[in-house]
């Protein structure tokens, strides 16, 4: 069993080491991370004609093979079922991100955008994140909020599910979005399979430009909107329960929209359609 492990916050990021060493328990591990933060990047690989992909050997402790790659993690996944690390991979664990992946950030996830990338060559993927404790006090760094993140305890809920995962893997591959409280483990109240709500507890509601010197040139701030109570169904409002919640992420599919009827008409009419 080889497991490709990677994230979206970079190398240096201790979810991602102690993610990793889960793992080992329950295969060959191989690191392939970004070099740096690529929050947000989704399943994007990048504009590869308009940078030159650099690959570097790391270390971490107790994984025997580490690289890092000046891409986004989706890149990072693609490479590796390319062959560019050796051997096929049979599992992509990506985390673990400080953070809920939940509700709409399901879009724009890195964390999350490498395990779709990995359904897309045939492999299934599990997005590991963990809630972060006080986000949003105002004048608080990010920096100062995930030193208090509990990764150990993340790290044992994927390993243990996981381990279930490749002892039988589906012929047919998954994306499971695993979230888990930070909270020790005794203190967590359960676990449930939820659906993915429409927006995570606090959202980003506002920006703004902000001028600089440049009267054409402007800065951009973000303001947080209050916090909202989610239905208890989603996986927003069960983590904000205290459970570890877990989706089963679905391909995209077409469906039928009878209400555009004359926009497909204008299609008739322009190009004629294909029976």
């Amino acid at each position: 069993m080889r497991i490709l492990v990677t994230n979206d916050d970079g190398i240096d990021s201790i979810g991602l080491h102690e993610l990793a060493r889960a793992m080992t328990e329950l295969g060959q591990v191989v690191v392939v991370a970004p070099d740096r933060e690529f929050s947000g990047a989704g399943a994007a690989v990048g504009a590869l004609h308009e940078f030159d992909p650099v690959v570097t050997r790391r270390e971490i402790d107790g994984i025997p093979e580490t690289w890092t790659l000046n891409g986004p993690p989706a890149l990072c996944v693609l490479y590796a079922r390319l062959g560019l690390f050796g051997d096929p991979f049979d599992l992509v664990v990506s985390g673990i991100n400080p953070g809920a992946n939940v509700g709409r950030s399901v879009y724009h996830s890195g964390t999350i955008g490498a395990c779709l990338t990995a359904r897309n060559g045939g492999l299934s993927g599990v997005a590991v994140s963990q809630a972060v404790t006080g986000w949003g006090v105002e004048g608080q760094g990010w920096g100062d909020v995930i030193k208090f993140q509990k990764w150990h305890v993340a790290a044992e809920v994927a390993r243990v599910f996981v381990a279930e995962l490749v002892g039988d893997l589906p012929a047919e591959p998954v994306v499971v979005n695993l979230n888990v409280p930070n909270l020790e483990l005794g203190e967590i109240a359960g676990w449930e399979m939820t659906e993915v709500g429409l927006e995570p507890p606090r959202a980003i509601a506002q920006a703004e430009l902000v001028p600089t010197d440049d009267p054409d040139r402007f800065g951009v701030t973000m303001g947080w909107g209050d916090k909202v109570d989610l239905p208890a169904h989603t996986d927003g409002g069960a983590i904000e329960r205290d459970l570890v919640t877990v989706s089963y992420l679905t391909r995209l599919a077409a469906e039928e929209r009878p209400e555009l009827a004359k926009s497909e008409a204008a299609l008739d009419a322009l190009v004629g359609r294909s029976l």
